[in-house]
Order: structure tokens, then sequence, then C-alpha cells
């Protein structure tokens, strides 16, 4: 039995009646337009991915996958070093494994040395080949190397001892401790830069998603977490600076002490809302917003006292107890996505694909 032709159209949604033949086959047409338009006919096989909320993706299993596109990036030789730098990370992002950069002549040597210092800062593109007016890069980890939650955890533990660090160099007043919280921030760039190339290339193709063992919500709930900690890793960064304000005037040891306080609390505001977070747990992230709102409380009480003290001392103390007030803010800003998750609570469907011919329902082409 073949399906009926009849085709409705609303809000560019196609629909089609479902048909059932024999015992226990059902079938339903596709448009002809869009099986034309990939060059498929009879006897070609469907992919299927089933999606948490009840969709189906369909895809040609014959379809040239992400991993064999290329990307062509026409650059300038006069670029700004910062500007062509933000450029490639966008392009990296995007997702594709091969990025040729490409100048309309020669290529500089600063051009180059500024594509050979992206290449070691990402994790993945590695120079594939080299011209006159090219370079290529090409992705040599693949797609899905590393799960997602993985990633997430393994920010969490940089930027918590950046946090203890950063806070280290400030007591000391150590100028080699502070280098290397800066230095480490790159790492937590490169580690959230990878897993937003990882989303971004899940939402371009549904066997990338099915890969990652994730629903949509959850990419995107796992891409504002990264984000969100490499916001707090850039305070710790901050932190970190403070020491080149500070004069020679010692801190006093009760505001230090009340930082170091402070520190630990925010460090513990954002660890309790990742294990929210993780757990769904709505009454843990109620804590942390709490004691978040504490906190801001008292940077009051720290800042009254910081208005009998003058020059660097002050505005150094200032930009530490805001670096930290952030800090906790920021782990509120992941509590309240916790919550969200939680009420969402979405049920999970089974990703892997399968093939509909081997199935009791099958996918028929309306001529």
């Amino acid at each position: 039995m073949r399906a009926s032709t009849t085709l409705r159209t609303s809000g560019g949604f196609h629909g089609r009646r479902i048909q059932k033949t024999g015992g226990s086959t059902f079938i339903v047409s596709l448009p002809k337009n869009w099986v034309l338009s990939r060059g498929l006919g009879p006897g070609d096989v469907l992919m299927f991915t089933p999606r948490a909320d009840g969709s189906l993706t369909v895809y040609p299993a014959s379809a040239t996958p992400a991993e064999s596109q290329r990307r062509q990036v026409g650059v300038s030789n006069d670029d700004e070093e910062e500007h062509l730098f933000r450029r490639l990370i966008a392009e990296y992002i995007a997702g594709y494994p091969l990025l040729e950069i490409r100048t309309p002549g020669r290529m500089s040597a600063r051009t180059r040395e500024v594509i050979r210092n992206f290449a070691q800062r990402m994790i993945g593109p590695e120079i594939l080949e080299e011209t006159a007016e090219a370079v290529i890069l090409q992705d040599v980890v693949g797609q899905n190397p590393l799960p997602i939650p993985s990633i997430v955890r393994r920010m969490h533990q940089m930027v918590r001892a950046m946090q203890a660090d950063a806070m280290a160099a400030f007591r000391a007043r150590d100028a080699s401790i502070a280098r290397d919280v800066v230095e480490r921030d790159w790492e937590v760039d490169r580690l959230h830069w990878f897993l937003e190339k990882q989303v971004t290339s899940a939402l371009r193709d549904a066997r990338i998603l099915a890969t990652l063992d994730l629903s949509l919500p959850e990419c995107s709930t796992y891409l504002l977490a990264s984000r969100i900690l490499e916001r707090i890793a850039d305070h710790a960064v901050r932190i970190s600076e403070t020491i080149r304000l500070l004069g020679p005037e010692p801190t006093p040891d009760r505001i230090v002490q009340e930082l170091d306080r402070m520190a630990g609390r925010a460090a513990s505001c954002l660890e309790d809302a990742l294990d929210a977070l993780d757990r769904g747990d709505i009454a843990k992230a109620n804590e942390v917003i709490d004691a978040s709102h504490q906190l801001t409380r008292e940077r009051e009480h720290i800042l009254r006292e910081l208005s009998s003290k003058k020059g660097r001392l002050a505005v150094g103390v200032a930009y530490v107890l805001e670096s930290l007030e952030r800090s906790a803010l920021y782990a509120t800003d992941l509590a309240e996505i916790a919550i969200n998750r939680a009420v969402e609570s979405p049920t999970r469907a089974p990703e892997r694909p399968d093939v509909g011919a081997d199935k009791p329902s099958a996918v028929s082409s309306a001529a």
C-alpha cells in the first residue's frame, strides 16, 4: 500500500498520513522535492535518530559526513593580530575539520605566526600543509574524543585551583604565582572553545549529536556552564593581576582573613552549584543562591573598612573584593540553571540510529 500523496504544509512543516500495509508495517511517504534534491531513489537507505522531544531526525545513510567538509578562510596580511586570532577561533568553533587559510598574495611571516600560535593553543588543529599563499589546518582529534560532562568537570578542577593560587599570589604578593595563574587561563579557554565546537557541530549534524549521548537541552546547559566557568577563571586572573597595583603598604591581616574566607565561600558556592546541576537538586541550588547573597552583604562590610584606606592598597583590595563577589554571582547563575534543568526533567529517548528496513515501520518515497 502506498501512502497518500496529499501533502499538508503549514509554517514550513510538511504533514503526511501514516498508512498501514500488511499485518504490522507502517509507511509514510516523503516529499518528492526533498528526495530528488538529495539525489535519492528507490533502494537508498535512510537513517533515523530519535530525539528527546519524541521527534525523529531523518538523513540519508550515504550523505557526506561533516568530517569531510573543507572550509576556505580568506584573510589579509593587514589584519590586526588579535582580530585574525578571533576570526580563527570563530572558524574553529564552527567545527570544520579542514581549514584552508588563504591570503590574496604571498602570506606574510606575521600572519603565519598568528596561525601557528592559534594551532598550538587549540585542541585538535595541526598544520597539514603550507604554500606561499595558504596554510591548511586539520582537526586531528575528531568530533567527540572527550565526553562533554568530563570537559566541564575538568574545567571546574582547573578553575578551583586557579582561584586558590590567585589568593595565594595576593597574600604573598608573589608575581611568579600570579603569572602562572594568567597562563593557565588559556587552558580553561581552550577547553571552553573545544566544548563549544562540539555543541556547534552537533547542532549542524544529527549524526554527531547521536554520538554525544546528550539531548539538545543538555548540550545547551553544559555550554552555559562552560561559559560561566570561563568567566570565573577570568576573575581569578584579575585577582592575580592586582598584585601589580598594590603599593608597599602591607594588607591588614584582618582584611586578608576576610578575603580568604570569602574566597573559600565563593569556591564552595561554585562546587555546590555544579553538584546541584548534576543531581537536579533544587534545595542545594537554592542554598547556593542564599549563600551568594550573604557574601554580597559581607562585601559591604569590607568596603566600609576600606573607606579608611587610601591609594593603591585600597584600589587593589577593592578589585579582589569585586572579583570574589562576581565569582559567587556566577555560581548563582549556575544554580539557577540547575533549578531550570531539574524542573524540565526531559525524558531521554534512545539516540542510537537505526535503519527502518529491519523494523516494523518503513519509509517510502512518493513519486
